[in-house]
């Protein structure tokens, strides 16, 4: 099971490639909390804030209230609170589940059964973009994806510059397994210097994260990385209408 896991996710990445080109007038940077963990807003939210920034939450109705990676999950208060904020709401499937486990059927009643939750919460919101929950992507996941979606977010290293995969757009980990891996000053000058448009993903933000999340002092120096370089910083949808060619 997990080499035929791993021969669909690589279909993925080189097949079925609806191929749009990255162009800003200027390198952008777009910042990105998976799932949801409750720090992800409580501790995250005011280090946005005092950066006068926005993000995109990817969000799993089913996951409300609830644990997940040993960490509490968000409230619907939460949710209302950061797109109150002015943050961009994202979809993850429902449950949480890998595309893996799902054909095409069952996932579109994941992504429904997510809109009609996040739309029932935040007054008829329409979600536009979408992120692949563990990183997995299929072929077929893939086309119901840019059915439904402006594009599909997945966790592929590297910046996304020229011409890129709509339904599967490259974003680094925002991680504290992966962090001390990345030269982040020389990635946003990539960025700065390709135009090209760089986007990252995080979990739970504490002084103490999990594998997949990361400290309030990582998320702070990320985003300054990212101003010192002269990006401009907008939510994952937002950025979508300014860096295509």
């Amino acid at each position: 099971m997990k080499q035929i896991d791993q021969m669909r996710r690589r279909a993925a990445r080189y097949f079925d490639v609806e191929a749009v080109t990255i162009a800003p007038t200027t390198g952008v940077f777009s910042l990105s909390f998976d799932d949801i963990p409750e720090t992800a807003w409580t501790e995250a939210g005011p280090i946005l804030a005092e950066h006068d920034i926005k993000a995109t939450y990817y969000v799993c109705g089913g996951l409300e209230g609830g644990w997940n990676m040993e960490r509490p999950q968000f409230r619907t208060e939460h949710l209302q609170a950061l797109h109150a904020a002015g943050h961009e709401v994202g979809c993850h499937t429902y449950g949480h589940t890998s595309v893996l486990r799902m054909d095409a059927a069952a996932l579109k009643l994941s992504l429904d059964a997510n809109a009609a939750w996040v739309a029932e919460r935040l007054n008829g919101y329409r979600m536009t973009t979408f992120a692949y929950p563990f990183g997995d992507a299929t072929l077929g996941a893939k086309r119901v994806v840019r059915e439904r979606f402006d594009l599909g977010r997945g966790v592929r290293d590297g910046v996304n510059v020229g011409r890129e995969d709509r339904g599967l757009i490259k974003s680094i980990g925002l991680e504290s397994r992966r962090l001390p891996h990345y030269d982040l000053d020389a990635l946003m000058a990539q960025t700065a210097g390709s135009g090209g448009w760089l986007t990252a993903y995080a979990h739970d933000v504490s002084d103490s994260p999990t594998d997949y999340g990361c400290t309030p002092n990582d998320l702070d120096r990320v985003i300054r990385a990212a101003k010192a370089a002269g990006l401009t910083v907008l939510p994952i949808g937002a950025a979508w209408s300014q860096v295509r060619g």
